[in-house]
């Protein structure tokens, strides 16, 4: 079986460049007076804290982007309300290309279906540059608790508590669902990001846990946690003896994928740069490394294509949503 050794050892002996403080940088990009792009450092925000999938990943681009093109490619975390508060950064910036953002598909299609209207954060605010990759997302519990199947929680004779990376993501609500259609009684308990969700399930201080599958394969092939569902449309080659929720009996089907994003409004000029320097990065042997030792499915197609999906899945998970009577702003 492949090793998946230390992720966080993985990226960070390639991504220290990419590592700021949340401060400013100086940034000169010339994109939008003809000039070349960039010339001057890019500030590059993520809206998760450190070592979760949308750190790691926006790291490994950054990295890429600076060896492709020359400059410094600044990853500067702004964790908090799915990636939120590092888009509304993103979203007031300059359209020069000097900021942009490596963003999640839930704080699209999911948090607007957790939070009210004018909370509700819109990929029209957006330029989408192209895609990057799909994480999965995998049911766990503490390897200490008896539990191997979704039928064994029904059973439990208790509450059982489940830890989220936070209200209105991909993890809520497929864990949601999970309860919501499985019939177990069942509580949210969310937490700003996968990192400290996954410290919470190691610690027993929650029942189970929603993450995504770079988050939790270590530690489901150290024995420490038991993987009792994945919400892929099938089987993930990562994890191939673990049964998918439809197998098991429940309509749950949820996914994570990101994408890079600029500014609304930024120059066409600019956005070929960097989606050429994301596809020069995506064939090098380092990043596709980087992606089969956490997990992630490919996912490199345009901008229009993620656009599409985006309001697909909007759709798909707000008829879910109604369906079940399943209140993602106060989820239990």
């Amino acid at each position: 079986m492949r090793k998946h050794t230390s992720r966080l050892v993985a990226v960070a002996g390639v991504a220290t460049m990419a590592l700021t403080a949340c401060g400013g940088v100086e940034t000169s990009t010339g994109g939008d007076d003809g000039g070349d792009y960039p010339s001057g450092s890019v500030e590059m925000y993520v809206g998760a804290s450190a070592g979760g999938s949308s750190d790691l990943i926006s790291r490994q681009v950054a990295t890429g982007l600076g060896n492709e093109l020359g400059e410094t490619f600044s990853v500067i975390n702004r964790e908090g309300a799915n990636g939120a508060l590092a888009a509304s950064e993103i979203a007031s910036a300059e359209p020069d290309g000097s900021t942009i953002g490596v963003q999640n598909a839930s704080l699209f299609a999911i948090t607007p279906l957790a939070v009210a209207e004018d909370e509700a954060t819109s990929i029209d605010d957006f330029d989408v540059v192209g895609g990057v990759s799909r994480d999965d997302y995998v049911l766990v519990t503490n390897a200490e608790n008896p539990w191997t199947t979704i039928e064994d929680l029904k059973t439990a004779g208790k509450k059982v508590t489940y830890g989220t990376t936070g209200v209105g993501t991909g993890a809520q609500l497929s864990c949601a669902l999970t309860y919501e259609v499985g019939q177990i009684d069942a509580e949210a308990v969310p937490f700003d990001g996968g990192a400290p969700a996954l410290t919470a399930l190691l610690g027993n201080q929650v029942d189970t846990a929603c993450l995504q599958t770079g988050e939790a394969i270590e530690n489901i092939e150290n024995g420490k946690l038991t993987a009792l569902s994945v919400f892929a449309p099938e089987r993930l080659d990562f994890l191939p003896d673990v049964p998918t929720a439809t197998e098991q009996g429940l309509d749950v089907e949820v996914y994570q994928y990101r994408f890079m994003t600029t500014p609304k409004g930024t120059p066409q000029d600019v956005k070929d740069t960097i989606w050429e320097g994301m596809q020069a990065t995506f064939e090098t042997e380092e990043y596709q490394a980087f992606n089969e030792q956490n997990s992630l499915t490919p996912l490199e197609v345009t901008g229009e294509e993620i656009v599409e999906m985006i309001e697909s899945d909007k759709e798909r998970y707000a008829a879910l949503v109604e369906e079940y009577g399943i209140n993602l702003g106060n989820a239990s």
